[in-house]
């Protein structure tokens, strides 16, 4: 039962999460991480911004190849209202579906921007001293995400995973107070959910802010 409400809510909060105004700024950084579905080993990828820290996009997948990481890249870069291009600064780490992704990104869109990857664990250049900052806020965000993971013992389908993962940035951008505003608000403030009672009050409005998402969505087809 528990499980149904999750999915029912994921689905109706989901659009409102995704297509929110974010106003993001030209500082990104990508981070992935492993989980468990069914079993087996799956991964969380995860991109914010590093200034506001709201997470822009999110994927889950059973691999770790380049797909899910331009779908994750994708679903961030359609918060812009114009891409930034040469001006965007995007940190990762080492791994190769990040600048394998850029190179899709050119050949469809004739976007160009560069993949800053942060390798290791020390500063041993120029460039890993700059950016090692960026790359230390999405792995402190990866940690959040796998605080409130852990006590799951791992995912029992992969719709939970994938509705898990929903709710879970629905609660890190709009309800969860952050350390950003010395946690006395959450990351992107909407009056409607500020002036809630309670946590269960605030879920409530969410969806209710999605489902008008939705309904709008449905008369823009019609029109």
């Amino acid at each position: 039962m528990v499980a149904n409400y999750a999915r029912t809510a994921a689905v109706l909060i989901k659009p409102f999460v995704d297509t929110f105004d974010y106003n993001p700024s030209n500082n990104l950084a990508a981070d992935e991480t492993y989980v468990k579905i069914k079993g087996l080993k799956g991964y969380i990828w995860l991109i914010m911004d590093t200034v506001s820290r709201s997470i822009l996009g999110y994927q889950v997948s059973k691999s770790r190849d380049v797909g899910p990481c331009i779908l994750t890249m994708r679903m961030a870069f359609d918060k812009f209202k114009e891409f930034p291009g040469k001006a965007l600064k995007f940190i990762a780490d080492g791994y190769s579906a990040y600048p394998l992704a850029a190179q899709q990104f050119k050949i469809e869109k004739g976007w160009e921007f560069d993949i800053t990857q942060v390798i290791g664990l020390t500063n041993d250049d120029a460039v890993t001293k700059e950016y090692r900052p960026f790359k230390q806020k999405i792995e402190r965000l990866n940690r959040t995400f796998k605080a409130s993971y852990r006590v799951t013992c791992g995912y029992g389908t992969d719709d939970g995973a994938y509705y898990g993962i929903n709710l879970w940035v629905a609660y890190y951008n709009f309800l969860r107070p952050h350390e950003l505003y010395r946690w006395k608000r959450p990351l992107n403030e909407v009056v409607m959910l500020k002036n809630a009672g309670n946590m269960p009050g605030k879920w409530q409005l969410l969806i209710f802010l999605g489902q008008k998402v939705i309904l709008n969505m449905q008369q823009n087809q019609l029109s």
